[in-house]
């Protein structure tokens, strides 16, 4: 375990604005997060998997075979956004061990605690990330 792993407690430590921004503490903090939210997001698959192994009876009402299918389809839409999620959080962990997580990829300033607490894969500045959202929209709308 390294000496950041034993400094930040999940329970106890939280990143604030006072501090060096992506000193070692909030580097370990984040990644910890990031390591716990993929594990999650891999267990609720395994679950679902399990889940779906199990739920193969033959609804012989077409009105419960027809549920039945939606939610099967709903439960395969979720897990695929998931596994996207999955290789954002892994591009995050990768972004932490080359020291550019935490930076905008478009202006290279501070993307913000805040911002990086609700979106912990976030790329993009808010300022940024709103442009960009902009532009998404002019070009969507054309």
């Amino acid at each position: 375990m390294t000496a950041a792993a034993v400094l930040v407690s999940k329970d106890t430590y939280r990143p604030s604005e006072g501090e060096e921004f992506m000193n070692e503490r909030q580097l370990e903090y984040f990644k910890q997060k990031l390591l716990d939210w993929k594990e999650e997001i891999l267990r609720e698959s395994r679950d679902t998997v399990s889940h779906l192994q199990t739920e193969t009876e033959n609804h012989p009402d077409l009105a419960d075979r027809a549920s039945s299918e939606t939610d099967r389809a709903l439960e395969l839409r979720t897990r695929d956004r998931q596994r996207k999620l999955i290789s954002k959080i892994d591009e995050a962990l990768r972004r932490i061990e080359d020291g550019s997580y935490g930076f905008c990829e478009e202006t290279g300033e501070p993307i913000g605690l805040a911002r990086l607490e609700a979106r912990p894969v976030a790329t993009l500045s808010l300022e940024a990330q709103e442009r960009h959202e902009r532009r998404e929209r002019v070009h969507r709308d054309d």
